[in-house]
């Protein structure tokens, strides 16, 4: 499962936060659900809650899930980055809501090349290694600091080109953006089968 979106306590949104959150959250549930390999959407809503998330789109993967491609992480990457790339395509500005977007996509993709053995240039070398994982894991380093260099500027490269990713999606579906986020701001909170059926429509 993946919850994605907007982090802030107590909210009341203001007409144009709405609209934000909106365009925000159809950002990542589009950008999902246009790539193969991809969670499927299953609820989508910017109606605040007590855990302070403004809003979030929820995916969950169809039957157990033990294993993870480098093109599925890629595209949860892509995914993550979603919210954003449709708050830049449409209102050409950059909110604080995908603060928590971008500290997973980062996290992800320094997994990728640090553990997972997913860049050509390190291969299967384990550059970090991860302490009492099953108590939320402190990560640790084992490289130089002009390897760490490296290792950040392919972290960079990688979310960037999946933030690329994301934002020629929505481009190439911008009408389709438009109308489900007017339909999301409306009604608040849709499910899997009303946002794909508006898709495909």
């Amino acid at each position: 499962m993946v919850i994605a979106g907007y982090q802030k306590k107590n909210a009341i949104l203001t007409d144009n936060e709405k609209k934000i959150v909106a365009y925000h959250e159809i950002g990542h549930a589009l950008v999902a659900a246009k790539q193969t390999n991809s969670a499927p959407v299953q609820k989508i809503t910017i109606v605040p809650r007590t855990s302070g998330a403004l809003g979030y789109t929820m995916q969950v993967d169809e039957g157990n899930h033990y294993l993870m491609s480098q093109e599925e992480l890629e595209n949860k990457i892509a995914t993550l980055t979603g919210g954003r790339a449709a708050e830049e395509l449409i209102f050409d500005s950059a909110s604080t809501g995908a603060s928590n977007d971008i500290e997973q996509a980062t996290k992800l993709a320094r997994a990728m090349i640090t553990r997972y053995g997913m860049s050509k240039d390190f291969d299967m070398v384990a550059l970090e290694t991860v302490t009492n994982e099953y108590l939320g894991g402190d990560a640790s380093l084992a490289c130089s600091a002009e390897t760490q260099t490296q290792i950040d500027k392919q972290v960079v490269a990688l979310v960037k080109q999946q933030h690329e990713k994301a934002t020629k999606i929505l481009e190439e579906n911008k009408d389709k953006l438009d109308e489900l986020a007017k339909y999301l701001y409306e009604k608040e909170t849709i499910t899997g089968e009303e946002f794909m059926s508006i898709l495909i429509a």
